[in-house]
């Protein structure tokens, strides 16, 4: 066996162990600065965490870009300075924060491939203090490749079969609200797109919820990641009528101004749809998520043929939020409706939107977006505009039906 899956047998190995004594494992672990960081000597690179007390852990490395990834049952990341930490040189950027119920995540751009020798976490008997040391030395490209990849059996402990089912006398819509965890989106004079695009969909969500024949689902309720792919299988478990994502980018030397409705396209309209649409599904490498594969899921033709039905459908979707939106006084964008490949969009069964309510790089969309009254407001012509899609849905399909 490599020293690289001895490393991730270690890793496993400590994980039982921890889970099997949990009850001495207590609080949220912190992350201690004072030690704490990469060290380069040579070929070698080494990582030293100093945390509060033991957690079980995994370690492993991903291609394209290459990346050190780190799973923890909880850690506290206050106080962690990303410069300090990667300060040394093979090292170019480093992301820390939620990652799923219960888990956090640290993800370290390497600026070379670096193979990991060695994974051990030591624990202080007098303090309870953990040191957690990771070896690794400088490798080829195509044995860096060899050897990355999740753990065999990569399993998290997802519960989607808990999920609502939807009523057949009612609509339920899907809100998906983009980011979080790991992933803050955009950020802007301490403002970050996940948390207001969380407090968005729960005010889009109330206002929904005053029709009184639909039902809303969040793919995330709290400041947790939650991959595309996730995302899209919940709407489908649900038994989703219709997904809207919700977004508030930053574009380069603010580009983008006013409200815009994305829908599924294999080649974008346009160049500003196409960055964004690169932006959001590299959410997924950034926090760590190995997409391989993951055209496989979309590659079926029937796929294809289920989209011929659904796209009519998703663009009279698109085109109600908005005229919901224009309603309550919203500046649109002065091309309000684009299209590109956005990965949260792919349920071919589900008319599905990408929602930019503006842009935190806009000055006036960013007064506006950190406004309350003004986000009601945008809630409210959601609604109507969600409202006028159902029954103009119904009436086009018991059309179709006879």
């Amino acid at each position: 066996m490599s020293r690289f899956f001895a490393a991730l047998t270690l890793c496993i190995a400590l994980f039982s162990g921890a889970v099997l004594h949990a009850q001495t494992l207590s609080g949220l672990a912190r992350y201690e600065a004072a030690g704490s960081g990469f060290s380069a000597r040579g070929a070698a690179l080494t990582l030293t965490l100093n945390l509060s007390q033991a957690v079980p852990y995994r370690v492993y490395t991903l291609d394209t870009p290459t990346r050190l990834v780190l799973d923890f049952r909880e850690v506290d990341w206050a106080g962690v300075d990303s410069a300090a930490v990667t300060s040394a040189r093979g090292v170019t950027d480093m992301r820390f924060g939620g990652f799923r119920p219960g888990w956090s995540r640290m993800v370290a751009d390497l600026d070379a491939p670096f193979a990991i020798t060695t994974a051990e976490m030591s624990r202080n008997p007098d303090t309870g203090q953990a040191t957690l040391t990771v070896a690794m030395t400088r490798t080829t490209a195509a044995d860096f490749a060899a050897r990355s990849g999740p753990p065999k059996g990569d399993a998290w402990p997802e519960a989607l079969a808990a999920l609502p089912k939807k009523l057949d006398d009612r609509v339920l819509v899907v809100l998906d609200p983009g980011h979080g965890g790991i992933d803050p989106g955009a950020s802007r004079d301490g403002q970050t797109e996940k948390e207001l695009m969380l407090t968005f969909a729960r005010e889009i969500a109330e206002e929904l919820g005053r029709l009184g024949t639909v039902d809303v689902l969040l793919t995330r309720t709290d400041d947790s990641f939650v991959s595309l792919e996730r995302r899209v299988a919940m709407a489908h478990q649900a038994g989703a009528d219709l997904f809207i994502s919700l977004h508030a980018d930053a574009l380069a030397e603010g580009r983008a101004h006013g409200a815009t409705v994305h829908t599924l396209a294999d080649d974008a309209t346009d160049e500003a749809s196409q960055l964004l649409a690169e932006r959001h599904d590299r959410a997924d490498l950034l926090s760590g998520t190995d997409l391989s594969g993951q055209d496989d899921v979309v590659a079926d033709v029937l796929l294809d043929l289920a989209r011929q039905e659904t796209e009519p459908r998703t663009k009279r979707l698109a085109r109600a939020l908005m005229g919901g939106l224009e309603s309550k006084g919203a500046p649109l964008n002065r091309r309000p409706y684009r299209a590109a490949a956005f990965s949260v969009l792919k349920a071919a069964d589900i008319p599905s939107v990408l929602l930019e309510i503006g842009f935190l790089s806009s000055e006036r969309d960013f007064a506006n977006i950190t406004n309350d009254a003004w986000r009601r407001s945008m809630a409210e012509g959601l609604r109507d505009g969600i409202q006028a899609w159902i029954i103009a849905d119904e009436a086009v399909r018991g059309v179709v039906r006879q």
